[in-house]
């Protein structure tokens, strides 16, 4: 049997779906779900209704989950962070560009991010709490996603190709239990254009989920992962259960589960609560 989770209270809508195959509705608090013995290729109905539906994912145990790991820039909150550093020295526009390539799986992650940061020497520190207080913001549905995972005593953790400066503090803000980025380097209060210490890439944010579960002795096969570009596939892959929220086409070619047109809240429905 497999269940169909439509992430909307829409009846109507539920019905629309189900009257071409032989299936039986199950309304819930914040969903509606559709078991149906046969295979139903969600993509068009997806495109169709603009609402998101999943497939609840049969190989993975959510009463197990043990740990959480999200992608920070355009995933848990709003912004490309380094595109709105950027756009204080009047860069915005050339560093997005490159943002957006890298995010695609176009150009190397490293020599992208190397490019950008350059491109940001001689800015104030100044400009990272403007950045973070002026233009930051959670996604919708995050703080409630990260309390729901405290409730479970589930850990959370963010891993970013970004920064620290900003890791650090939304942690801190929302109560995540671990992080990792990297470290813009400053001399005299200023960006120097380098990053301190290795680049946190693709792999870096792989090894960071192997690791927690080490520190756990848990399966990787306990951990859910969400992200939204190409530097977040290797995650994904190491995850027993993989979220592409917002992303790139090639991530959600990818994902478990598909998030293209609500917030991170809906989450939740796949917990069944």
């Amino acid at each position: 049997m497999n269940t169909i989770i439509l992430h909307s209270k829409d009846i109507e809508v539920a019905t629309k779906i189900s009257s071409g195959f032989k299936s039986e509705i199950e309304p819930k608090k914040n969903h509606i779900r559709i078991h149906t013995n046969q295979s139903v290729d969600l993509y068009p109905l997806r495109q169709k209704h603009q609402l998101d539906i999943n497939y609840q994912p049969s190989h993975f145990d959510f009463e197990n989950v043990a740990i959480f790991v999200s992608d920070m820039d355009s995933t848990l909150i709003n912004i490309e962070c380094i595109d709105e550093i950027a756009d204080f020295a009047n860069l915005k526009e050339e560093v997005s560009v490159i943002t957006e390539r890298a995010m695609s799986g176009d150009i190397d992650f490293n020599s992208a991010l190397i490019e950008r940061v350059s491109l940001l020497e001689g800015l104030g520190v100044e400009v990272l709490a403007k950045v973070y207080t002026e233009r930051l913001k959670v996604n919708p549905g995050g703080k409630e996603l990260i309390n729901f995972f405290k409730s479970r005593e589930i850990k959370t953790a963010v891993v970013s190709g970004g920064f620290t400066y900003f890791t650090d503090k939304l942690s801190k803000d929302i109560g995540l239990n671990y992080s990792m980025a990297n470290i813009l380097e400053v001399e005299n209060s200023k960006l120097t254009g380098r990053i301190q210490g290795a680049i946190v890439n693709a792999t870096s944010k792989a090894d960071f989920v192997k690791d927690l579960c080490d520190r756990h002795s848990i399966s990787t096969d306990n951990v859910i992962v969400a992200g939204d570009g190409a530097n977040d596939l290797e995650m994904m892959q190491v995850a027993g259960l993989s979220i592409g929220y917002h992303a790139k086409e090639a991530v959600f070619a990818k994902a478990d589960i598909v998030i293209k047109f609500s917030g991170l809240g809906i989450i939740m429905d796949l917990f069944d609560v």
